[in-house]
């Protein structure tokens, strides 16, 4: 099967990461004044940002276990933005943190699902 399905999903998930390495690089700071625990989030941010490329990559190769894994990351991600949507404890609900949270892992989700996506990755 010939679809283009996982490039768009490359592309997307290419720019996630790029989204989660500006978090990871702004939370440095914040550790030089004081507050140790950012380092860990930063590194964190940053240490998922290079998985998710890695499974971009995969995804590009189709891998069929980089697509189980995009999927299960995404519906970690789009649960936990619903979730920071649901709490009112000041999270961002502007459009900007809509599409970002929540619409983007959707497309990715959307892209990746389907029978015709199962038969495109064969290893």
């Amino acid at each position: 099967m010939n679809t283009s399905r996982p490039e768009a999903a490359f592309v997307l998930l290419l720019m996630q990461a790029t989204f989660w390495v500006a978090a990871g690089l702004s939370a440095i700071p914040f550790a030089l004044a004081g507050e140790v625990f950012m380092v860990v989030l930063g590194l964190a941010s940053i240490l998922l940002a290079s998985l998710t490329c890695l499974l971009a990559i995969g995804l590009v190769r189709r891998w069929r276990r980089s697509r189980r894994w995009v999927i299960a990351l995404e519906a970690v991600c789009l649960g936990g933005s619903v979730l920071l949507l649901a709490v009112p404890i000041g999270a961002n609900r502007g459009p900007v943190s809509l599409l970002v949270n929540l619409a983007l892992p959707l497309v990715v989700i959307v892209l990746l699902r389907g029978k015709r996506m199962r038969a495109a990755f064969t290893r």
